[in-house]
């Protein structure tokens, strides 16, 4: 996609700081972090949300997931995590290439009704 911003750092256009990489996607810091540790899981392939994405692309969550659990360690979540994935506008998405924030790095909160 022409104008999205994590194409571009998919793409090498933008550079990132890379935590983790495959061939599937890879793990960056959040420019904008709503934690002490805030990082980006973005696949490499392009969807905009999850119901663009089709039975087989299922199988590419599942490795995205497990590789964030498998490398929670080394981006410093020994004591948890969160993982968030907004889906339009509404739900805050602002990049509509679908990612996975993941926050860590201290106890979380969760706020109810913007509070």
């Amino acid at each position: 996609m022409d104008n999205c911003i994590f194409c571009k750092i998919i793409d090498n256009f933008i550079p990132s700081e890379r935590l983790y990489e495959d061939g599937r996607f890879i793990i960056v810091r959040d420019i904008d972090p709503k934690a002490r540790l805030h990082y980006l899981a973005i696949p490499k392939k392009h969807y905009a949300y999850l119901s663009n994405m089709d039975a087989s692309d299922t199988q590419e969550l599942g490795h995205i997931f497990a590789a964030i659990a498998r490398e929670s360690e080394n981006l410093g979540l020994q004591n948890g995590y969160r993982l968030i994935v907004n889906q339009g506008a509404d739900a805050g998405q602002t990049v509509f290439h679908l990612h996975i924030h993941i926050l860590g790095g201290e106890a979380l909160e969760w706020r109810k009704n913007n509070e």
